[in-house]
């Protein structure tokens, strides 16, 4: 029988690189986003059935534990199991601290930790319910270890991020589910498109100029693409990473040395 896995945030960037890697690397693929993204989760999904992988649709909002805990439930009532959960999805904005509203705190906080803890807790469930074992991975970043000017909320999100998957890891290692977290650095999506064009408010230059700035702080002077964390990411979901579990791992080109 075919594993199944499930990837939150999935409608684009790395979460669609992901699904795709995970389908290619032969598992079943449960994708899911907000209702907004629909129309590409849609394309995904006829993508990966062209490959030759079941694969479902499942729209929710991850900061909501009712509609988690159902769609962690649904994977297994339409693909059979629930083998690897990635808690990938995420938001990111760019403000100095003291101009940081409260509900802009709550709502990167929301997603980023609230999302990645439902996703865990619910998935953990899942898997022991199952009793064979499985693979938690989570979305964390370079900034849990090195931490920037002009992201407070983002990063604490991520340092967040960080201890949960280590505390996860620890209690649920008995029901031999591991849980790891990947630590992108720069990566070419949408997303750093959005957020590069915020630093320009308040660093005075051009969003090529950000951009550009970024790169030559990477010792391979290069964006990552969003396959290089896909692979990374496939990994973690494979056997081959079986005696590992509660790690955080940067894959930033070198950018965080630790």
């Amino acid at each position: 029988m075919s594993r199944s896995a499930l990837v939150t945030g999935a409608a684009q960037g790395m979460g669609r690189a992901i699904a795709l890697r995970l389908a290619r690397d032969g598992l079943n693929i449960a994708i899911n986003d907000i209702n907004s993204n629909t129309i590409q989760l849609n394309d995904i999904q006829k993508t990966i059935e062209k490959m030759g992988q079941k694969s479902i649709v499942s729209t929710a909002d991850v900061s909501n534990e009712k509609a988690v805990s159902t769609m962690m439930k649904n994977v297994v009532k339409e693909l059979g199991s629930l083998d690897v959960a990635i808690a990938n999805a995420g938001i990111c904005s760019i403000k100095p601290l003291i101009e940081i509203t409260a509900d802009e705190w709550d709502t990167v906080l929301a997603t980023n930790l609230r999302g990645v803890f439902l996703c865990y807790k619910e998935a953990a469930k899942v898997m022991i319910a199952q009793g064979t074992g499985g693979k938690i991975i989570g979305a964390c970043s370079m900034v849990a270890y090195r931490s920037t000017t002009l992201a407070s909320h983002y990063i604490a999100s991520k340092w967040g991020v960080r201890g949960l998957t280590q505390a996860a890891a620890l209690e649920l290692a008995q029901h031999k589910i591991t849980v790891n977290a990947y630590c992108p650095g720069y990566v070419e999506t949408k997303l750093i498109d959005s957020v590069t064009q915020e630093f320009t408010k308040y660093q005075g230059t051009t969003q090529d100029e950000v951009k550009k700035n970024f790169v030559q702080m990477i010792p391979l002077r290069r964006p990552a693409q969003p396959d290089d964390i896909a692979n990374f990411v496939s990994y973690l979901a494979s056997k081959d990473s079986d005696y590992m579990t509660g790690q955080s791992v940067i894959v930033d080109g070198g950018f965080v040395l630790t």
